[in-house]
């Protein structure tokens, strides 16, 4: 079904999805003024927030609250009223919204409910900080927040040990250091990465080094404000032996050669094919798989 049919939508109906600064005011584009002046309603996280960058820009449109705890129960209030062809903006705190903030839910239910969506796009933290930590950008990954139980975010960190992309993640202030030592003992203390705090604010800080460096600078110094972690994939070195470790690992289990090696080629995302002759060429047996 179109989104843009006049009978199921009105004529009017739409749902802005709107960037807003990450802290410097000059970073609200002119296209999304006009829009969040044109709208009807703006549906944010706090209010008085929203309402003070509004004001700075002499917008006086009405705001909702749409924030973790009541967004169950917004969005088919706000759906009803763009299905009666009202024109809604969607804004975070700061940076794009459903971006590790509320809003995919509301997205997705104006698609189902055929509103038309339309991004206004901007600032971003990930993208922010990812173009000037000076680590590889062609291919990343985003990670948002880490579990806060220390086991579970132990037992991630140990998952991502081997990925290859650039990996960004955002981490509260307050746990920035413990973060970066369970890194560092997980990733290994010589892994580089960029801390970037404060993105476009006064006190921006852009701290790039080895882990192990950069535990040392924040146990030191511990930061302030709005934390994005840029971190190195893993080398081939670093992946191969971590493979090893875990074949070595599958086999004292009682797996067969074979069996380890369909393991790891799941968990890598490699052919078992290539993971099972590396294997044999290691350990120095003969190929027994038929083909």
């Amino acid at each position: 079904m179109s989104a843009q049919v006049d009978k199921q939508t009105g004529r009017g109906a739409v749902l802005y999805v709107v960037a807003t600064p990450l802290g410097n005011p000059g970073d609200l584009s002119p296209r999304a003024v006009e829009t969040l002046a044109d709208v009807e309603l703006i549906a944010c996280e706090d209010t008085r927030r929203t309402g003070s960058m509004l004001a700075a820009h002499q917008i006086r449109t009405p705001t909702i609250s749409y924030y973790e705890h009541n967004e169950e129960r917004r969005v088919p209030e706000l759906i009803e009223r763009m299905r009666g062809g009202a024109a809604i903006a969607l804004v975070t705190d700061a940076g794009t919204p459903a971006i590790s903030d509320p809003g995919y839910r509301l997205v997705r239910a104006a698609h189902e409910a055929a509103i038309r969506v339309v991004a206004i796009p901007g600032p971003s933290a990930a993208i922010a900080a990812l173009s000037v930590a000076g680590l590889p950008t062609d291919r990343f990954v985003f990670e948002g927040f880490l579990p806060p139980r220390d086991s579970a975010r132990r037992s991630r960190l140990k998952e991502l040990a081997t990925e290859p992309r650039t990996i960004v993640f955002y981490e509260a202030a307050r746990r920035l250091s413990s973060t970066l030592e369970e890194m560092s003992a997980v990733f290994g203390p010589l892994r580089v990465a960029a801390v970037v705090r404060e993105i476009s604010k006064t006190y921006e800080e852009i701290a790039r080094s080895s882990l192990d460096d950069l535990v040392r600078r924040f146990n030191e110094n511990p930061p302030l404000g709005e934390v994005t972690l840029v971190v190195s994939g893993a080398t081939d070195d670093v992946r191969e032996e971590a493979g090893a470790v875990t074949l070595g690992m599958l086999l004292e289990a009682g797996l067969s050669l074979k069996q380890a090696s369909s393991v790891i080629a799941k968990a890598t995302g490699r052919s078992r094919r290539e993971v099972y002759q590396e294997a044999i060429r290691s350990r120095g047996v003969e190929d027994t798989e038929e083909e």
